[in-house]
């Protein structure tokens, strides 16, 4: 067992190496939101596929079926219970080791302790001392009865005598002594036809365990050689982790940006949507009332100029008709007494002979069309629309915003990657197993060094069989010899006297068969006492209760070597009994095919999850993990330029245009009064002058003024150029004033429409951004976690599997148990059977060989009969 420990020790120093768990991270608070709501649980983390631990193949099958002489094995194993059916005194064995580590004194077992213990001992092995008892005492009062036997023979007694009596029952008592004789003789047999298969059982099975010996040594070469290679791969599988990271620190954008987006689209943008609709419209609405009132202001400007332009002209010819008429009444014929009034009366009218809209008084609008244009040079829409897009470029926000993050978390995987590979390297596995599989290869030819050795010794020992079952063997060809001999050479008619020789001859060997019995049953008894009490004492302390698995729990019972050490395999192995490592549940963990990590608990000795949080996921890689925030501060639905835009629309002078005098001007008619009117009543003052040149001239100036309306007023009144220009000013004039009046305020309601959707991305929405950032992170974590986990799996289940180990336990088992002892048992259960057999064998012989044997005297009856019939 020495080689075996230190393979187990190699390895537990070998298999570390590559050997990575994680430790489960506590996750961080859930951060309360600013409005209660049902949390939403993180996105399941993708699953990585690490691929298969390269497995090794081993080739022992730890499987023993005996075949039919199993079925001689089973009625030994029921005799055995038989004398021994008592459950397996594990506490008494603890008692017993634990009290005499120390050594065994005799005055030791004299406290009452001991002698409890050796009752309870006295008390189990009940069975084997008197069986062992019964044996002694056949050995030694065996070779006594036959001393005495002999001697009582020599003297005629005893059945020395060579002297028959008669017997009317003779031929009934001959046929009843020569069946059981046949009987007893046929037993015998068949329990040297059991000694004999149970002796060749062991020869022929022992040339089977050579392939044992090969498979294990097989298996710990495999295990040796594919050790190094399952841990490369498990450190190589970090690369699978990595790069998964890596591919979603590089996808940040859509990943997390995304998500992002999406859970703002579902929560948030409902309401942003109704804000930005509002500003939306609002925008629009201000961007079409912008052209409306550069139109407007267009439409003012050109037909001021129209308007204007018309009673230019107008007030020119009306100018100069009132100059001449007034030149006209300046006539001296006015000064005349009657024609005076008329001329005076003429003359107060004068005034009333002019345009009554002056146009040219109205304020220009000019000013104000400069800044409408200048504000439509911004494209108000283009800036709205940037505003959308910059909520819709989360993604490449979120990008932009983790890009020093990324890069930095790349070094670090790249650097962890560097630590893991250099670790693996620290420890010469390659070399120690290289060296292990050197040894197993020159102990295998140790091994196969000796198998001369033990093929001969196998061979003397089933020869010294062979000689011990030819002892009985004799006896029973003494039997049957004798048994034919007699029965053949049986006279009837012969008296006692006068018997044949081929008679004579079957009665001696019964004698000699009689002879080499008592010459030799106690030397059969002796070897079928001794191997009855080694052998069954190993059969019920040792191999059933290490094939129920019993007597692995006395070694592992706590504290058994030595007060201060509680566990054995530990101490023995790692110098270490306090860690809870037992023989039971490591044969238990390898027969499983588990890993050696898991069945040694190496965890113990190398704390995986130490180095897996000072490599794998550290904590500098956690914090700058943690350290990826998303701001959504820089979401812009306006721009400043377009914030300028609408407070200088709002600013644009519209509402300090005179809109009152544009209105009144555009009420008043074309002249004060009404020029045909005024002809007329011209002519009629005319009539009543006298006749002359002053009603001439009076009736010129009102055909005249007729000429002027039916000329120019009628035109401009009737020209679709003026009245469109007339229409159109009022109209643009009174949608002017109707923007003008809450101008300033539609502007500022706009902006606090976009003021509260930027507010609403920016804040409100920022437990969305919270919640996702931190899924996207443990995503990350969450693929650091897949793979220690796997790694933790694979060590326990897949690197390294010590199936070997409980092979070399069972193969152990089969040869020792299976194979050898309960051949033995099988053996002296044989060979007592035939002890035990030959002593009625000599009673039933010694009886027998009266009626075979030529007498030296007979019965004589005085009327000549004879009764041997």
């Amino acid at each position: 067992m020495l080689w075996t420990s230190w393979l187990v020790l190699l390895l537990c120093w070998g298999a570390t190496s590559g050997e990575q768990q994680a430790e489960e991270r506590d996750g961080t608070p859930v951060e309360a939101r600013a409005e209660p709501q049902r949390q939403r649980s993180p996105p399941p983390v993708e699953p990585l596929d690490f691929g298969f631990v390269p497995a090794a193949v081993y080739d022992t099958h730890a499987y023993f079926e005996p075949g039919p002489i199993g079925l001689l094995f089973h009625m030994v194993h029921a005799f055995l219970y038989v004398v021994q059916p008592n459950n397996f005194p594990k506490d008494l064995i603890v008692k017993v080791i634990q009290q005499n580590m120390g050594g065994i004194k005799i005055e030791e077992w004299r406290k009452p302790d001991n002698v409890v213990l050796l009752l309870q001992t006295i008390y189990y092995e009940a069975g084997f001392l008197i069986c062992a008892t019964i044996g002694i005492l056949f050995v030694v009062l065996v070779p006594i009865i036959a001393m005495c036997f002999c001697v009582c023979r020599c003297c005629d007694n005893c059945g020395g005598e060579m002297h028959q009596r008669q017997r009317k029952n003779v031929d009934c008592q001959r046929g009843f002594y020569t069946a059981l004789l046949v009987a007893t003789s046929i037993f015998m047999t068949l329990g040297v036809f059991i000694a004999y298969a149970a002796n060749h059982n062991v020869s022929a099975q022992i040339k089977n365990t050579r392939r044992l010996i090969n498979t294990n040594m097989r298996d710990l070469k495999t295990f040796a050689n594919n050790t190094p290679t399952q841990i490369e791969y498990l450190t190589a599988q970090y690369t699978t982790a990595k790069n998964k990271v890596l591919s979603d620190l590089d996808n940040i954008g859509p990943l997390l940006g995304g998500r992002i987006h999406s859970q703002l689209e579902r929560e948030v943008v409902p309401s942003l949507d109704a804000a930005l609709r509002m500003a939306g419209a609002k925008v629009e609405n201000a961007i079409k009332a912008m052209r409306e009132t550069k139109e407007a202001l267009e439409n003012v400007s050109s037909s001021l100029e129209v308007l204007q332009e018309g009673t230019a002209k107008l007030q020119a010819s009306l100018s100069e008709e009132r100059a001449s008429l007034s030149n006209t009444l300046s006539d001296p014929a006015c000064t005349n007494g009657a024609v005076s009034s008329t001329c005076n009366t003429i003359r107060s009218t004068l005034s009333q002979l002019g345009i009554n809209s002056d146009y040219s008084k109205l304020p220009d609008v000019n000013h104000a069309l400069v800044n409408v244009n200048t504000v439509l040079r911004t494209d108000l829409s283009n800036i709205v629309q940037k505003g959308y897009s910059s909520f819709n470029d989360t993604p490449q926000l979120v990008k932009e915003q983790t890009k020093n993050i990324v890069s930095g978390v790349k070094g670090m995987l790249d650097k962890i990657g560097t630590e893991i590979n250099g670790f693996t390297k620290m420890f010469p596995v390659e070399a120690s197993l290289a060296n292990f599989t050197i040894f197993l290869t020159q102990g295998q030819k140790n091994i196969e060094s000796f198998y001369p050795q033990i093929d001969q010794m196998d061979f003397y020992r089933w020869v010294g069989c062979v000689a011990v079952l030819c002892m009985v063997v004799l006896v029973l060809a003494f039997n049957t010899l004798g048994l034919l001999c007699g029965a053949c050479g049986y006279d009837e008619q012969a008296t006692p006297t006068t018997r044949g020789c081929l008679s004579n001859t079957g009665g001696n060997l019964l004698m000699a068969g009689v002879g080499f019995s008592f010459i030799s049953v106690w030397v059969l008894m002796a070897i079928v006492s001794t191997l009855f009490v080694i052998g069954g004492n190993v059969e019920k302390m040792v191999c059933e209760p290490l094939a129920n698995r019993q007597l692995f729990k006395i070694i592992d019972t706590p504290f058994l070597v030595h007060p201060s050490k509680k566990n054995f395999l530990p101490g023995m192995l790692f110098q270490n009994p306090n860690i809870d490592l037992t023989l039971g549940s490591m044969y238990r963990d390898c027969s499983e095919n588990n890993g050696l990590y898991h069945s040694l608990q190496l965890e113990t000795m190398f704390n995986i999850n130490s180095f897996l949080n000072r490599t794998v996921y550290n904590k500098d890689l956690a914090k700058v993990l943690e350290g990826v925030q998303v701001d959504l501060q820089d979401v812009t639905l306006l721009e400043q330029a377009g914030r300028d835009n609408l407070i200088n629309f709002a600013n644009s002078g519209i509402g300090h245009i005179n809109y009152e005098a544009y209105l009144t001007e555009l009420n008043k008619g074309v002249t004060i009064l009404d020029l045909l009117s005024f002809s007329t009543d011209l002519e009629a003052q005319a009539d009543q002058l006298p006749r002359g040149a002053l009603e001439n001239a009076l009736k010129g100036h009102a055909s005249s003024i007729r000429q002027i309306h039916r000329d120019q007023v009628v035109p401009m009144e009737q020209a679709m150029k003026y009245v469109k220009a007339r229409s159109t000013l009022s109209q643009s004039i009174k949608q002017l004033q109707r923007m003008s009046n809450d101008l300033t305020v539609k502007a500022t309601n706009i902006l606090s429409a976009i003021d509260a959707a930027e507010y609403l991305i920016t804040h409100n929405a920022s437990h969305v951004v919270k919640r996702e950032t931190k899924g996207y992170t443990e995503n990350l974590v969450g693929y650091f976690r897949q793979y220690t986990a796997w790694v933790k799996h694979s060590l326990s289940s897949e690197v390294a599997q010590c199936k070997p180990i409980s092979n070399i336990v069972d193969s152990i088992e089969i040869v020792g148990c299976s194979i050898i002892v309960d051949s033995v048992n099988t053996f002296w259960f044989g060979l007592g059977g035939c002890c035990v057999l030959l002593i009625p064998s000599i009673i039933v012989s010694v009886k027998l060989a009266k009626y075979y044997r030529r007498m030296d005297t007979e019965d004589v009856f005085e009327d000549g009969q004879e009764g041997w019939n």
